[in-house]
């Protein structure tokens, strides 16, 4: 995949991090314990006094659990607890009994130390220059300036270095999944066309928007009958709750194993296109407000809820399309990694366009030389771009441009570009554009599944000793 191709992927990055800000308020900082401390963490004891101070007695971090090689202790799940206990009352969610919040937030412990231990065993890394990147981009999604934002934080109870090292786990995790599932996710071209084919039929059908909340009790890979009928009897639990009227954030929050769970199991307003066809299935007959029956899939047991409804608030792919820009682009990209510095980056493409401008090099001639993007082969060339398919600052300056003109060295996420606008049209989006939307949209429909999928399989494969209360290790 070309680096533009990613950009097309990620679409904009600052909507993903405004969702990565949401999700690293979920996450604490995971640090490795220093050797002496760690010992008597293992053991469990409270420390001895120093001599001519016996009164004073330090109470020593305990291990509550085991993951594969690595501990979490119980100040790491205390400082989660509290961030989330706290987000949860920000946002209005009844809290849980501590002992059923206490298990749930230990489980995503366990399921994110799996994620950040297959990271470093594959090379995934996040330097700091990625990082300041990603916060500055967070601060400026909120509108505030970076010392703005971080004193809000650190008003709010969080330091801003644990907030920082949240982040840092939270990209790492997001890079692992993009390598682990999206980019191993295969749609074939008759998927593309029954996909084109069902939405012109169904183009004026209303509603085509759902608002759905979930629970989701997860089966373990390869369970056995005694599991499934253990995980149903669970399931069973939450439906009955919530038959008696309990919050179904609350209920989703002490029993849902799903990412979004801690959050109410809200799921947000999707397009029905982007929602399995087992959710679209047990819901049909709902009103706002309802919640289904059980229904069964691969990862576990669902529960349902419809939040609302409303007609499509977008133009559906089968519909007809708006006339809209096209912009004609190249690049030349320099990234920025352990070897090569950001200014060492901007630099050089200063150089670049220096000769550029002096009509003493050719652009195709010199992104074949030094640009570090597979486009690279075809002179940098990206070919007709639609609004909203490259991350914000590249768009921003691209759309500066006049026909001909190169822009000054631009950062982005993924390094510093020089950008050429080679010509622009107005048109109906393109049966080509159109399978392009058809197929991003039944990769999100098939993502969510996916992930949750891969996410049970690396938590079953880890082993995990409990360490408190009544849990059994595996």
């Amino acid at each position: 995949m070309t680096t533009f191709h990613a950009m097309r992927n990620l679409c904009n990055p600052i909507r993903r991090n405004k969702l990565a800000l949401a999700l690293a308020l979920l996450c604490v900082t995971v640090s490795a314990m220093p050797g002496a401390w760690a010992q008597a963490a293992t053991s469990g004891v409270q420390s001895a006094a120093p001599p001519g101070d016996q009164k004073r007695v330090r109470v020593v971090d305990t291990i509550v659990a085991v993951v594969n090689s690595e501990v979490i202790t119980s100040q790491e799940l205390e400082e989660r607890m509290v961030t989330i206990e706290r987000r949860m009352k920000n946002q209005g969610i009844a809290v849980p009994p501590r002992a059923e919040l206490q298990k749930q937030v230990l489980e995503r412990l366990i399921v994110d130390r799996a994620q950040m231990q297959l990271a470093k065993e594959t090379g995934i890394r996040v330097d700091d220059i990625m990082l300041d990147r990603a916060v500055a981009r967070i601060a400026e999604q909120n509108k505030m300036s970076l010392q703005d934002f971080r004193n809000r934080l650190e008003h709010e109870g969080t330091p801003f270095a644990r907030f920082r090292e949240e982040i840092r786990e939270e990209i790492t995790m997001q890079r692992l999944r993009e390598r682990e599932v999206d980019n191993k996710i295969q749609i074939t071209e008759s998927e593309v066309d029954n996909f084109i084919a069902a939405s012109a039929g169904t183009a004026q059908d209303a509603p085509q928007e759902l608002n759905l909340a979930q629970i989701l009790v997860r089966i373990p890979e390869n369970a056995t009958a005694d599991q499934i009928a253990q995980r149903r009897q669970r399931a069973e639990e939450a439906w009955q709750q919530l038959k008696t009227g309990s919050d179904f954030a609350k209920v989703a929050a002490t029993y849902s194993d799903a990412s979004d769970g801690l959050q109410g199991g809200d799921l947000g307003w999707r397009t029905q296109e982007r929602l399995p066809q087992l959710f679209i299935d047990a819901t049909a007959g709902l009103k706002p407000g309802e919640v289904s029956a059980i229904v069964k899939s691969a990862n576990g047991f669902h529960i349902l809820k419809l939040v609302g409804k409303r007609s499509p608030s977008l133009v559906r792919t089968g519909a007809a399309a708006p006339a809209v820009q096209q912009t004609h682009a190249r690049h030349i990209l320099i990234k920025v990694n352990q070897v090569v510095s950001s200014t060492e980056a901007r630099r050089k493409l200063v150089e670049l366009k220096e000769r550029l401008d002096n009509n003493a090099a050719k652009f195709e001639d010199l992104a074949k030389l030094y640009s570090n993007d597979l486009s690279a082969s075809k002179g940098g060339d990206l070919g007709w771009i639609y609004p909203g398919d490259t991350v914000p600052e590249f768009e921003r300056a691209m759309n500066a441009l006049q026909p001909g003109q190169i822009s000054e060295p631009i950062e982005s996420p993924f390094g510093y570009h020089l950008i050429q606008v080679l010509e622009r049209k107005t048109d109906d989006v393109s049966q080509e554009r159109q399978r392009l939307l058809a197929r991003q949209t039944i990769r999100e429909r098939k993502l969510e599944e996916a992930t949750e999928d891969w996410l049970r399989q690396l938590r079953d494969r880890a082993y995990v000793e409990y360490r408190f209360d009544d849990n059994a290790s595996r």
